[in-house]
């Protein structure tokens, strides 16, 4: 059951995601899609068995900051190199810890058939 819920609730955040996602600027657009890429790793990391609920969360927590690193950067409607820096560094970052969590050798807990 709690499986089925984290699956849910990865597809729900995964659809809020793209439907979110309007770039205005081709950097800006590249940084979405890299984002998207990595929201659906994680997505298939869940449905898959290979990322655990705790991983799931850690995931979702480093991915909703890097969103809000976006979003904070592209608020005065211009992004510089130091922030295009420092946005392309959390992506490099949270892609390396999505495949450290999938490739942990870490599975959710069987639940018992009744």
């Amino acid at each position: 059951m709690k499986k089925l819920v984290g699956i849910f609730f990865a597809a729900v955040c995964l659809l809020v995601g793209l439907t979110l996602s309007t770039p205005a600027q081709s950097g800006k657009s590249r940084v979405i899609k890299r984002q998207n890429n990595q929201q659906k790793r994680i997505f298939n990391g869940v449905q898959n068995g290979s990322v655990t609920g705790g991983e799931f969360r850690r995931l979702e927590n480093q991915q909703q900051r890097t969103r809000r690193l976006v979003r904070h950067s592209a608020s005065d409607r211009e992004v510089t190199n130091r922030e295009r820096f420092a946005i392309h560094k959390r992506q490099d970052k949270n892609s390396r810890t999505i495949f450290r969590a999938k490739h942990n050798n870490r599975n959710p807990p069987e639940t018992p058939i009744p």
